[in-house]
């Protein structure tokens, strides 16, 4: 494989960059402001302490790259690629990770506040003890993912697919559930609250009077 590429420096503020190759850069501690990124390639860059503020990411491929410990603040990543990305420690402040996909990253641990998570591909991802409540999951896939001591009280998990997922220990309190199949996943040591205990009933056939 070959080495970085030290020479290949970031864009200025507010740059349109479009179909161009940043595989193995080094932008250790760089930040980006409203940069957009339109079908580029980050395979095994180095971005470590990378900050980003109103940026767009739009279809990148971001694989093997290393994030650990980059912040991003109101910044979107759209329909990404994030295979076996470095993700530990990082914060994202408002950002959009919609259908974005993650196989083999190491998510944990991070920060996210206000983000938009919908139709995302989390599949076998482990989140464990990740404080997620209030994000936007609508539509995301998790299944078999580790979700065990997570906080998602009052998320939008609406139509979220959940099958295999574990949640022992997770605090699913005030969260939207439309269209969730309760009983494709197990529901042991779950925290919930009036309204999901109904839908869980009638999920397993209960008849529930008002």
């Amino acid at each position: 494989m070959a080495g970085p590429r030290p020479h290949v420096g970031p864009p200025e503020a507010g740059a349109v960059v479009e179909g161009e190759d940043f595989a193995r850069v080094d932008w250790w501690g760089a930040e980006l402001d409203g940069v957009t990124f339109v079908r580029c390639r980050f395979d095994d860059a180095s971005l470590e302490e990378l900050v980003t503020r109103r940026c767009v990411f739009d279809h990148c491929l971001l694989t093997g790259v290393r994030l650990s410990g980059s912040r991003h603040t109101g910044t979107a990543f759209l329909s990404c690629r994030f295979d076996r990305a470095t993700l530990r420690d990082v914060t994202w402040a408002g950002c959009k990770l919609t259908g974005s996909h993650f196989p083999g990253a190491h998510l944990r641990p991070m920060t996210s506040t206000d983000c938009d998570w919908s139709y995302v591909n989390l599949r076998g991802a482990d989140l464990s003890g990740l404080d997620l409540s209030g994000q936007r999951l609508r539509e995301a896939d998790l299944g078999d993912a580790d979700l065990r001591e997570c906080d998602l009280t009052g998320a939008d998990l609406d139509r979220a697919r959940l099958q295999g997922t574990k949640l022992r220990g997770t605090d699913l309190r005030g969260a939207s559930m439309q269209e969730v199949n309760w009983r494709s996943f197990e529901l042991t040591g779950v925290r919930l609250d009036l309204v999901q205990a109904v839908q869980v009933a009638r999920a397993h056939g209960a008849l529930v009077a008002d």
